[in-house]
């Protein structure tokens, strides 16, 4: 999810400023995606550049609200009717960082996969807690985020689970035995740990 469209959706609520979109976001999301105020302000002006909100007056606490523009809502129309393309999303660190520690000398892989697991686990069990530890009607659009969580940290164990396995069925190509060059001297019991390990 886009900054972007979690205010312009905010806004459709009714005119809001920096703080109370800011509270409003992390409420709708359950905390789970912490914004920080810089990062509303600087989306709203881009917001406000692209035409898509506009700035209201001061109130007299010097808060300036801001609403959304025709333009805001159909692009916001626009966003909730076309799907996210699994190619939009973030690149998969964690595939990466396995995908690396089985091709670098000397990283222990399985010591990788089993970290991940038992971190990922924990993770599981806090989502799974705070998820039953409400079941408001109006805690209804965060339990879908945190239920979405769920599901990935469910699917990245069974995926570890599957790294495992690969791991246990992998052997690595051994170099062939490189011949002795014109000062070396051969070594026998070399050549022959070489052979048994084939």
């Amino acid at each position: 999810m886009s900054i972007r469209h979690g205010l312009l959706a905010l806004l459709e609520r009714g005119q809001m400023y920096g703080y109370q979109l800011r509270a409003a976001f992390e409420e709708s999301t359950g905390s789970t995606w912490p914004l920080n105020i810089g990062q509303v302000y600087t989306t709203l002006s881009r917001l406000e550049r692209d035409g898509l909100v506009r700035p209201l007056p001061e109130s007299e606490a010097g808060q300036r609200p801001y609403e959304i523009t025709d333009a805001g809502r159909a692009d916001l129309a626009l966003w909730f009717a076309t799907p996210i393309s699994r190619t939009d999303r973030p690149r998969d660190e964690l595939a990466i960082k396995l995908a690396l520690a089985l091709t670098t000398p000397g990283v222990d892989v399985r010591s990788v996969v089993q970290a991940q697991r038992s971190a990922t686990m924990r993770a599981l069990q806090e989502l799974t807690r705070l998820k039953y530890g409400s079941d408001r009607p109006e805690d209804l659009p965060w339990r879908l985020v945190l239920d979405s969580m769920v599901f990935q940290a469910e699917a990245e164990v069974r995926w570890l689970d599957h790294c495992e396995t690969s791991l246990v069925r992998h052997r690595p190509a051994v170099p062939p035995p490189s011949a002795p060059g014109p000062g070396d001297t051969p070594d026998p019991t070399r050549w022959a740990d070489e052979e048994a390990r084939r």
